[in-house]
């Protein structure tokens, strides 16, 4: 029998326990820079990226749309580090978080909806899936830590896990 798992939409509140959400729309530490000609939005992730001499990278990331259903096989964390994800395009996609336990199970798992203009910053040991991108291939700006260190762990999941649709 499978684990079907449906997206809820993706909100400051719902996914605090994961890290935080990145919405322009919503934040309210504007400032006005350039002679009033550039809109600044100020601080909009913790990020905690020097842990044992790490360094923050910039990167960007292309993701393939992945098709409805779609089987979920592993989730990844960093413990020594956040990773921050923001959209480039526009287009929805799906984030999948399951908290910092030894081993997630389906019961763990939480899956939310993006509108497409909103990113997550996943705080340090938050399991969560690799880019679920909806519809069209999809840039994302992502900003994470670089070091001498291994700071991936990937889990496997022995159940059938499945999104089915959104």
């Amino acid at each position: 029998m499978s684990n079907i798992l449906t997206p809820i939409l993706l909100t400051k509140e719902k996914f605090e326990p994961f890290g935080q959400v990145i919405e322009l729309d919503q934040h309210n530490e504007t400032k006005k820079i350039n002679y009033g000609q550039t809109d600044r939005f100020h601080d909009l992730a913790t990020l905690d990226l020097n842990q044992n001499n790490g360094r923050p990278i910039f990167n960007i990331f292309r993701s393939k749309p992945i098709n409805l259903p779609f089987k979920v096989k592993v989730v990844e964390r960093h413990p020594l580090s956040s990773q921050l994800f923001y959209p480039l395009t526009g287009s929805p996609f799906l984030v999948l978080v399951a908290p910092n336990v030894d081993k997630p199970n389906a019961n763990d798992l939480q899956l939310f909806i993006s509108n497409g203009r909103q990113g997550v910053n996943y705080a340090a040991n938050t399991w969560h899936h690799y880019l679920l991108a909806l519809n069209a291939v999809s840039d994302f700006v992502v900003i994470d830590r670089s070091g001498p260190e291994k700071n991936c762990q990937e889990h496997f999941f022995e159940q059938e896990i499945v999104i089915e649709s959104i």
